[in-house]
């Protein structure tokens, strides 16, 4: 008798999850439009300084003209997608990292007698630091983290999982001011002076909270990486001769890092001596007409803004190309060329999702499903008639929905900053309010595949995988989930704590107004 086949059953596969999501979009959004769904809330008028009515409605894509749009703007919308001339610029620089055998070396030096959850811990605090270059430590920090593990004979995919929850539910979260944050700010502000004109937020408004929230979300995002991830998630088998193979620093190897050293050193120092101000010839890098220093790196102007994904891959160049010469790994200049092109050999799934994606959020987009969201809960918030804390509560909880459909934090804040006056009518202080939108942003945009990185994380799982099924959209966010629970309790915790106890935020920032 035949013995029957048994088929392995696949999950849908991610790109074509984002196809049938498109489709799904075209269809909602004339559904929508149909019906007329809008959204009214009034805004204060940053020219005049005076509230203004301002309505969101659905556009429909289920029409001749929408059609029209998705074909004609597809191309160009992925030619000019930040994430792909990233992504591949950054794995230019990676790949001669890892194939003249710097990488390797120096994260098995690193990591050879430190604890794993030492490791973890210090790659979460670098990814949550890390929020102050802003969506640029996205294409940096995801393929690293996975290399990471790989070279500590851990599976490369909790690496991954583990860095996007980092830079996911920290991306509200720094030390410093982002440029991000000064643009939210001066949102805020515009919103704040139809109150009190005069009204001023500071550098240092955030750096207690900020430490704080550092600090606590580092070890709880290390905790559930160690205790939950490592031991349930998705596994990674290693050859027999990789798990019995152990680093010998021999002298050529100990020759490359010393030559790699020196050349990143000095190229660190020049670029760092071009970014300080003030200093003779220093400076070269910065956008003058800003006046905060953070903008003057960050601005949309700037040089460092503009080039940094460029200076960052430079830098690993220099790195791989320096070792590979002092250990003897690059010998001439067809194998410096075959290791710059290391780490893109296989990319066409990646890129494949990419293109994926880039279609789908152009569709959401032009659909403008995600403003309306966002419109619908400012004018909920503006009349709630709800106090201090409950108010507070119901703009974290809003923002944790609207950056399912609405994850850029510019974006949504633009509408939702509306809200400010409401808050300071209320004794609420308008750098609380920003605080709270900006931690129930991070709970959310990990989770959504309108956040564009969320890609680049599902890209680099399936990079990894090993299994003939693929990594479904599903299982992604399967993994994500547990890091934005506990982010958000710990978030609604810290907000209700620090309301109560009026401590302050920072510098010249309270609670109250």
């Amino acid at each position: 008798m035949k013995k029957l086949k048994v088929r392995e059953k696949i999950g849908l596969h991610p790109v074509m999850m984002l196809l049938i999501l498109c489709f799904a979009v075209i269809i909602l959004s004339g559904v929508l439009r149909f019906f007329n769904v809008q959204a009214t809330y009034s805004r204060v008028s940053s020219v005049t300084g005076d509230y203004q009515v301002t309505t969101e409605a659905v556009n429909s894509l289920f029409s001749l003209s929408g059609l029209k749009y998705i074909f004609t703007s597809t191309v160009a919308n992925f030619a000019n997608l930040a994430v792909l001339s990233n992504l591949i610029i950054i794995l230019i620089g990676i790949g001669i990292m890892v194939k003249s055998g710097f990488l390797k070396t120096v994260i098995i030096l690193l990591t050879k007698k430190a604890k794993k959850t030492t490791v973890t811990f210090v790659l979460v605090l670098v990814c949550i630091l890390a929020s102050i270059v802003g969506d640029l430590s996205y294409v940096v920090l995801i393929p690293l983290s996975a290399l990471l593990f790989l070279y500590g004979k851990r599976s490369p995919m909790i690496g991954i999982i583990t860095s996007f929850a980092a830079l996911t539910c920290g991306s509200g979260i720094s030390f410093f001011l982002t440029s991000v944050d000064s643009s939210l700010i001066t949102m805020t502000l515009t919103n704040a002076h139809i109150i009190m004109p005069e009204y001023a937020i500071g550098q240092f408004s955030y750096i207690l909270v900020m430490f704080v929230l550092i600090v606590v979300m580092s070890i709880i995002i290390t905790n559930i990486s160690e205790n939950h991830i490592a031991k349930r998630g998705p596994k990674y088998e290693f050859p027999e001769e990789e798990v019995e193979e152990e680093l010998v620093i021999t002298k050529k190897k100990m020759r490359g890092l010393l030559f790699s050293l020196g050349a990143g050193l000095v190229y660190l120092l020049i670029f760092i001596y071009n970014i300080i101000p003030g200093l003779p010839f220093s400076g070269n890098l910065l956008d003058y007409s800003q006046t905060l220093y953070i903008d003057k790196l960050f601005s949309y102007d700037s040089f460092f803004s503009n080039g940094f994904v460029f200076i960052v891959a430079v830098l690993f160049v220099i790195l791989g190309l320096a070792y590979g010469i002092g250990a003897k790994t690059i010998n001439n200049n067809k194998e410096f060329i075959d290791a710059l092109g290391h780490s893109l050999d296989g990319i066409g799934k990646i890129l494949v999702m990419i293109f994926a994606v880039s279609i789908f959020i152009n569709i959401f987009k032009e659909s403008n499903i995600g403003n309306v969201v966002a419109a619908a809960f400012a004018n909920l918030i503006s009349n709630s008639n709800f106090g201090g804390l409950p108010l507070l509560i119901l703009l974290f909880l809003a923002t944790v929905i609207t950056s399912l459909f609405l994850p850029s934090a510019l974006n949504s804040w633009s509408i939702l900053s509306a809200t400010v006056p409401t808050f300071m009518e209320a004794g609420v202080s308008p750098e609380f309010a920003q605080l709270a939108y900006r931690l129930g942003g991070s709970v959310a945009i990990g989770l959504t595949p309108v956040f564009v990185y969320f890609i680049v994380y599902l890209a680099f799982m399936e990079n990894y995988n090993q299994s003939n099924k693929p990594i479904t959209m599903g299982e992604a966010l399967k993994y994500q989930m547990p890091f934005a629970l506990i982010s958000l309790v710990t978030f609604l915790a810290l907000i209700i704590v620090w309301y109560i106890t009026g401590i302050p935020l920072g510098v010249g920032a309270g609670v109250a107004l």
